[in-house]
């Protein structure tokens, strides 16, 4: 089963990575890679879709935080689970996102309100690569999707977009994946979730009467220009990508022959 062929009615943006063109003429190895939302919400049919993708290892980039107020992943079969937060919960963004979301008083975040949705977001995927705990959780990601193992490798965050969309990217271009591909990938993710949006954008103004679906909406989508300021982001503070991998998640030369040994064909 690869890419569109298969769906998970509970988390309707997971997909498999397999099909990817790399710059070589290679291409991503079906059922090796795996990017789902969390997995509380999969119905009792997604199960037996789940148990023949066959996950051996599940890596879970939320906070416990997060956790403990979604419903838990349900898993088919018995994989490894791996808990990488990628997180901070004292980041002023962070907890701009966490108000907004969960319908607090916004007064504290005048200059955050200011900039808006999409600064916040940009902010955010800025720290995904200098962040401490960020660098931390790609890093061994990449570590586990180095070892057959762990092998097929499926991995999420909350939704399923922007930590799981950058480590997306941090696999896909340690394989050499095209950045055409790479950034086409990220994008489905609005076609795939649109009527999801919209109901959780109802919920959100449901518990918020207050909230200007113009706020919010940036935050329930992936743009563009939040993957533009990671990108920027790695440029300034490395140089390149090859840069970035190499001292900022301490991917070596023989760990990216692994991963395209392990995952192209």
């Amino acid at each position: 089963m690869t890419g569109r062929e298969w769906e998970l009615v509970g988390a309707p943006n997971a997909r498999d990575l397999g099909g990817l063109p790399t710059t070589d003429g290679r291409r991503v190895r079906a059922g090796r890679l795996i990017r789902t939302p969390a997995l509380g919400r999969l119905t009792d049919e997604d199960l037996p879709v789940l148990g023949k993708l066959g996950p051996a290892c599940v890596v879970d980039l939320r906070d416990v935080h997060e956790q403990a107020v979604a419903p838990p992943d349900r898993l088919a079969g018995a994989p490894r689970v791996v808990h990488l937060p990628v997180y901070d919960a004292a980041h002023p963004v962070f907890t701009y996102v966490s108000a907004v979301l969960q319908g607090h008083d916004l007064n504290a975040y005048a200059a955050l309100a200011r900039e808006g949705m999409p600064g916040a977001m940009t902010a955010i995927y800025r720290w995904f690569v200098t962040g401490e705990s960020a660098r931390a959780g790609f890093s061994a990601a990449v570590r586990l999707a180095v070892e057959d193992a762990n092998l097929p490798l499926l991995f999420h965050c909350s939704a399923g977009k922007d930590r799981t969309g950058w480590l997306s990217v941090v696999l896909l271009t340690a394989l050499g994946v095209q950045e055409e591909a790479i950034r086409a990938d990220y994008l489905v993710h609005n076609e795939l979730t649109e009527s999801l949006r919209e109901v959780l954008l109802s919920a959100m103004i449901q518990r918020r009467p207050d909230l200007d679906p113009a706020v919010a909406r940036p935050l329930l989508e992936v743009r563009p220009e939040y993957l533009d300021a990671a990108y920027d982001e790695v440029r300034r503070t490395h140089g390149s990508f090859e840069a970035y991998l190499r001292d900022g998640l301490g991917v070596t030369d023989a760990d990216r022959a692994a991963l395209r040994e392990r995952l192209l064909e």
